[in-house]
């Protein structure tokens, strides 16, 4: 599995929501493209992808931002993921002519990387890493 850019910037976006998920104001479009160099319309197109999934919620306005819609508890990176648009699979393209058992060895193991890939998402909710980067501040947003 590839993370793409899309993937791990809404990852990123999504843990700084949680991470402030206890704040009354939400956070600003221009407070995440700051801390975290994502590009804004970039962002913008991320967000409204996640809020169009039911993970965040928007409010208008001079007072306006983002805010998570569901607990971090609830969400995992493998749900984020989903809802952006999962990276392709880490093996290349089958190669009709080349039925080697070498290659069938290989992809054998791209698979297994995968399915390890997708089980680790699938298992790394919001709230840990919350925890991670609130126990340990200076690794903090290095994802």
């Amino acid at each position: 599995m590839q993370v793409s850019a899309r993937v791990h910037y809404g990852c990123l976006a999504m843990l700084e929501l949680a991470v402030r998920h206890d704040q009354e104001r939400p956070v600003t479009l221009r407070e995440i493209v700051s801390q975290h160099q994502i590009p804004q319309p970039f962002l913008v197109q991320i967000l409204q992808t996640l809020k169009a999934a039911g993970f965040v919620t928007s409010t208008r306005g001079s007072q306006g931002g983002y805010r998570l819609a569901v607990e971090p508890e609830r969400v995992t990176l493998m749900d984020i993921a989903e809802a952006i648009g999962c990276g392709e699979s880490a093996s290349p393209a089958a190669d009709a002519n080349d039925q080697s058992s070498e290659l069938a060895a290989l992809r054998g193991v791209w698979s297994k990387a995968d399915e390890a890939a997708r089980e680790i998402l699938a298992q790394t909710r919001l709230i840990d890493l919350v925890r991670q980067c609130t126990e340990s501040p200076e690794t903090m947003f290095y994802i």
